[in-house]
């Protein structure tokens, strides 16, 4: 019973945490739309049937039934056509489009709002408007991140010895225990114990896990490893072999999915430590995390193929497979049945957070319409097309008309939806799990 409790708090601190991070970043664009004077007749968090609102200044502020998404509605997202109108219309179905997205953004048009626009508002301050979305999420995730590893700290690879192995194990085979025939470990035959602190490898020092792990992949052969015993420092003499190991990018990061490479292999475990980390050691793990949201990012439409067909064929959930509100629900209930310290269990509830946030970051700032950074895109054109028009003397050509992009951004929209459905059935049928 208690643990069903745990997994169903897990899933409602999600929820808020969600509700949170939408909310911080429909304030962003809030903030700045009324800071350069352009009117927000809706400010809503979530989807579907209002369950609350109220009404402050112009601003109706609630919160919808449907906790996945905001929005905020800014009157003139859009010029008028070229007639000046904004009832245009045309039997051209993409025209329609076009139309229709124009009227939306003028459906509350009140009287004096002629000077409240927002494509009447120069190109930077557009920019900024719609990039704070995505930058609350930004600052929302470091602030997350930076206190919580700077605080509850994180768990670190050290140079102790955990753990000795007998024989030498392929990672890749992904076995535990040795079989007959299997070839001693030059760590075991080596004599390196439980508790051993290496300090020196050659005779060069390493302090860090990283670094030694580094040394050992590049060494074969004969060695000479020094290590800290009972308060003595003693020299062992392994015989490093190879063996294929997890590959590591430029950053010293395992690759994901994993891939197996031949390196120098000596065959213990290291022992691992929490402990709160440096300022400038949690700014190369953000600068990490947030590299690998690119790379994760541009790598999305190849996991399509794997993601299909572990949810309606027979294949296996990838361990980086993506994974929706539903599934991150799923996997934040489990968190809170974990057999571990409550302040363990905080910072991978807060990394999740984190992780979602610089997704929300991320995504939004794709230049393609509806997101964010299609209208950023739009905006910073228009400031490239006006300036080159005063450069060479030129008429201005007035405000970029991003809704005739509108029938592309449909199309984005399709393929996010789809996509989204897609994540949804397989966080159903095949779910990534926490354990």
């Amino acid at each position: 019973m208690t643990e069903t409790l745990l997994y169903a708090l897990g899933i409602v601190l999600f929820a808020l945490g969600l509700l949170v991070s939408i909310a911080w970043h429909e304030l962003g664009h809030l903030s700045t739309a009324k800071l350069f004077g352009i009117r927000v007749p809706q400010y809503m968090v979530g989807f579907g049937p209002t369950i609350w609102s109220r009404k402050r200044g112009d601003t109706e502020y609630g919160i919808k039934a449907i906790p996945a998404g905001g929005y905020i509605r800014m009157i003139g997202m859009f010029p008028p056509g070229q007639d000046g109108r904004i009832e245009a219309r045309s039997t051209s179905p993409w025209r329609s489009m076009i139309e229709d997205a124009r009227e939306a953004s003028y459906e509350e048009l009140e009287p004096g709002d002629e000077t409240r626009l927002f494509y009447t508002r120069k190109p930077w301050k557009r920019v900024i408007v719609m990039f704070a979305g995505p930058f609350m999420n930004l600052v929302l995730a470091a602030a997350l991140f930076f206190g919580s590893m700077m605080t509850l700290g994180m768990q670190k690879a050290t140079t102790e010895v955990a753990g000795v192995q007998k024989c030498v194990l392929k990672l890749s085979d992904k076995r535990q225990e040795c079989r007959p025939g299997d070839p001693v470990s030059p760590a075991f035959k080596a004599g390196l114990k439980d508790g051993d602190k290496i300090v020196a490898l050659d005779g060069r020092p390493v302090s860090d896990w990283d670094t030694l792990s580094d040394r050992i992949r590049t060494t074969l052969g004969p060695a000479t490893l020094t290590v800290e015993r009972d308060g003595q420092r003693v020299d062992l003499h392994p015989n490093l072999v190879t063996n294929m190991v997890e590959k590591k990018d430029a950053d010293g990061n395992v690759v994901r999915p994993v891939q197996y490479v031949p390196a120098g292999y000596l065959g213990f475990q290291p022992k691992a430590e929490v402990r709160a980390l440096t300022f400038g050691e949690t700014t190369e793990e953000m600068t990490t995390l947030l590299e690998n949201g690119v790379h994760s990012v541009i790598a999305l439409p190849g996991k399509i193929p794997g993601l299909w067909d572990a949810t309606f064929g027979d294949g296996k959930r990838a361990e980086d497979s993506p994974v929706g509100v539903l599934g991150a629900a799923r996997i934040t209930g489990e968190l809170m049945t974990v057999d571990a310290p409550p302040e363990r269990i905080l910072v991978m509830f807060m990394n999740l957070l984190v992780y979602f946030n610089v997704s929300l970051f991320l995504f939004n700032m794709l230049p393609l319409l509806p997101l964010d950074g299609g209208h950023i895109a739009g905006a910073l054109w228009e400031s490239v097309r006006r300036h080159a028009a005063r450069i060479f003397k030129r008429p201005d050509p007035g405000p970029f008309d991003v809704a005739k992009l509108m029938p592309a951004a449909y199309v984005v929209a399709g393929v996010f939806v789809c996509f989204t459905l897609l994540v949804l059935a397989a966080d159903i049928v095949n779910p990534v799990k926490l354990t």
